[in-house]
């Protein structure tokens, strides 16, 4: 049976690596509201509440966004 590790059974590189990752999506996260709450309506594809719930979406959400949610 699966047993949940905990953060001191992880490894040094298991532990870099969930850190980078989390620093990554936090940073994609912030980037995304941020650009959202900033850009006017008209620039966006869709509504900022829809694509502000969908930026919540763990690194989908922050790539579709700049992907497809902004009017070029």
């Amino acid at each position: 049976m699966y047993t949940r590790k905990r953060w001191t059974d992880l490894t040094v590189t298991q532990r870099v690596a969930v850190t980078i990752l989390s620093t990554v999506q936090l940073s994609l996260l912030c980037a995304t509201l941020l650009d959202i709450y900033r850009r006017p309506p008209e620039q966006i594809r869709g509504s900022k509440p829809v694509w502000t719930a969908l930026s919540f979406i763990n690194f989908f959400g922050p790539i579709a966004y700049f992907t497809y949610g902004i009017r070029r």
